[in-house]
């Protein structure tokens, strides 16, 4: 792999970082009273200068805008034609967690014969067969449309499911689908310069993801069914690790933490959630570890197939709080009352 190619996209890519939106950017937003004034705030950021030029009028253009905007971002990668091999692998990999996010809305779609909304990123996307997936009315739909894609790989978590089974049914073959897609990332991990790193940051995201599981699991009382629905591959914390805190209180499982890099974390959830009983505390607090967690380990690599991991999940944190800041202005709450929610 030639060093030169690693040495342009790092620094590429470590320059298409400066320009994302900084926390001083949400500092002020937070203030915000209108979307004009939000878009005025970051106009001197990529993502700004993009909107600044599109026709939206409401918050559902600017929403399919930016979900524009980042595959935009992603073409542009692939047409600077200096990804080395292993950049490329993680890219493919990495963006298929939209084609797992457009199956799943798929199959709401099936339950409920209501259509969800769908995210223009992805395998199935570049295929053009977004909109056939979209209309699918069945599973078999799906799954031929993924034998096309050659995303076989999903299809054994949809065979499992059953819409007459209704919501359980479906909350399975989603875990099954999940659980897929990082078995892909930490394959990939195996194959790239700096895999280790990779896979560690890969399993520090299932670890996280099944804490989160297990965290709602004891609040909402579900106990061992929760197990059902953990993710394989974990760090630390693997899905029958995860499945030994389910008959635990959120105290309890936070103790049976202890001398591990989670035990803060789940100390934190516990004690907000005693305080607010409000179960969106959980997904707020361990987002925020989160994201601070992936940018200590991904952040400082440079000459690496890394820095495209830390790009890819950079914009998503982009997008997901400038949606999130935007839809607050439109529903005619505060900025500041949601800050906390905000990924900084």
């Amino acid at each position: 792999m030639p060093n030169t190619d690693y040495a342009f996209m790092s620094a590429y890519l470590k320059g298409e970082e400066s320009k994302v939106v900084t926390p001083d950017h949400i500092g002020r937003m937070v203030k915000a009273s209108n979307i004009q004034e939000v878009l005025r705030i970051i106009a001197d950021t990529d993502i700004g200068s993009y909107l600044e030029e599109v026709p939206a009028r409401n918050l559902e253009d600017i929403d399919e805008c930016l979900w524009v905007y980042f595959a935009r971002c992603l073409c542009r990668l692939q047409w600077l034609g200096f990804l080395t091999p292993d950049m490329l692998k993680i890219l493919s990999a990495y963006v298929a967690k939209y084609d797992v996010f457009n199956i799943k809305a798929a199959l709401q779609s099936i339950l409920t014969v209501k259509k969800a909304k769908m995210i223009p990123v992805g395998i199935i996307h570049n295929n053009a067969l977004l909109d056939e997936l979209f209309n699918a009315e069945n599973i078999d739909d799906i799954i031929e449309l993924l034998t096309k894609c050659k995303l076989e790989n999903y299809v054994p978590a949809l065979k499992e499911y059953e819409v007459d089974g209704g919501a359980k049914s479906k909350l399975l073959a989603e875990a099954r689908l999940d659980s897929e897609y990082y078995r892909s990332m930490l394959s990939v991990a195996k194959d790239v310069k700096d895999g280790p790193i990779l896979a560690k940051a890969f399993g520090l995201i299932i670890d996280l993801i099944n804490l989160q599981i297990v965290s709602r699991a004891i609040i909402e009382g579900m106990g061992g069914e929760a197990a059902e629905y953990t993710i394989a591959g974990g760090y630390i914390l693997p899905d029958k690790v995860a499945a030994g805190l389910l008959s635990l209180k959120l105290p309890d499982a936070a103790r049976r933490l202890q001398n591990t890099q989670y035990q803060d974390i789940a100390n934190e959830v516990s004690t907000n959630y005693d305080k607010t009983k409000n179960i969106t505390a959980v997904d707020e607090i361990i987002d925020k570890h989160k994201f601070r967690m992936l940018k200590e380990l991904l952040s400082p690599r440079v000459l690496s197939p890394l820095v495209m991991a830390w790009y890819l999940i950079l914009k998503e944190v982009e997008i997901r709080n400038l949606r999130l800041v935007l839809k607050t202005i439109v529903d005619g709450v505060p900025v500041q009352e949601i800050r906390n929610y905000l990924v900084l």
